[in-house]
């Protein structure tokens, strides 16, 4: 399907050159296990592939099965992850004692400052999940997640319905933090498998300065570990201070673009490659 390609100065894009990509995104799982990454077939309407969270010791390989294709690497990144199968009180002893203590005194202040306990709740059947989106929907709107990124939780029928079709299979969770009746903080997490996928988190401006997104995620990951439903909390690509925080192991990963190798396309990937590495020049001369 037409893709944009992307001449990016951090979020900003300068421009873009879309082409017809046949998009492989390796889930967690894929990515851990090292296996063979084996593509599908390109059609003859295609441009190529883009594969997404390609693990580095896998880029070789993955090159050298396409070599009648002109690869290009646009990204590097660590996806971060937590492992949920332990108890929360041992994930917590990983923690300085220090963030240990910052950690509980946020949830501590932010209870005392609505009515004394967390309101936190989650969401996981049919209905639950259609009345999480619609909350969740009114929060998101306020969010500078949607207002300046553009990434606020979704609300278009199609989503609407992968979303309802989900809960039926108990492969989807929302939940939402509180404060006095009105919420505060979303975060919504499909899965994988087993495998929770940090989707969309977003949280009220007014309240930012109480960390109710920090409190959030706590009050997930400490639900997880107690019901025992998933295996592990993906917190997908990105170093985000909030996914260095709480995550338990991290896999070195990046985003390949294999395309025909056209006269065009070869002309694009030299104009990527070359805007990339001056982007990467001017950022370590400013640091």
């Amino acid at each position: 399907m037409p893709q944009p390609l992307r001449f990016r100065v951090g979020a900003r894009t300068m421009f873009s050159v879309r082409r017809n990509l046949v998009r492989v995104g390796l889930s967690l799982d894929d990515a851990l296990s090292g296996g063979r990454v084996p593509l599908p077939g390109l059609p003859t309407s295609a441009d190529g592939y883009l594969i997404t969270s390609l693990p580095e010791q896998q880029i070789s390989g993955v090159i050298a099965d396409n070599s009648d294709c002109i690869a290009l690497v646009r990204q590097r990144y660590a996806r971060r992850y937590a492992d949920l199968t332990g108890s929360f009180d041992d994930y917590l002893a990983e923690f300085s004692s220090k963030s240990r203590s910052t950690l509980r005194r946020k949830g501590r202040k932010f209870a005392k400052m609505t009515g004394g306990e967390l309101d936190f709740r989650a969401y996981a059947t049919p209905d639950e999940i259609t009345e999480f989106h619609a909350l969740a929907r009114q929060l998101s709107e306020k969010t500078y997640q949607e207002k300046l990124l553009d990434y606020g939780l979704p609300d278009d029928v199609d989503f609407i319905r992968d979303m309802e079709r989900a809960a039926a299979a108990d492969q989807v969770r929302g939940w939402l933090l509180f404060a006095d009746d009105a919420p505060v903080s979303y975060l919504y997490a499909p899965a994988d498998g087993d495998t929770l996928v940090y989707a969309y988190l977003g949280y009220d401006p007014d309240w930012s300065s109480h960390s109710p997104g920090t409190v959030l995620l706590v009050e997930v990951l400490k639900q997880l570990m107690e019901n025992g439903r998933f295996r592990r909390f993906d917190f997908t690509e990105g170093d985000g201070a909030q996914k260095q925080r709480f995550a338990t192991g991290s896999l070195d990963c990046a985003d390949v673009l294999l395309l025909r190798a056209t006269f065009a396309n070869r002309l694009l990937v030299k104009a990527l490659a070359g805007f990339d590495a001056t982007i990467e020049l001017v950022k370590r001369l400013r640091g």
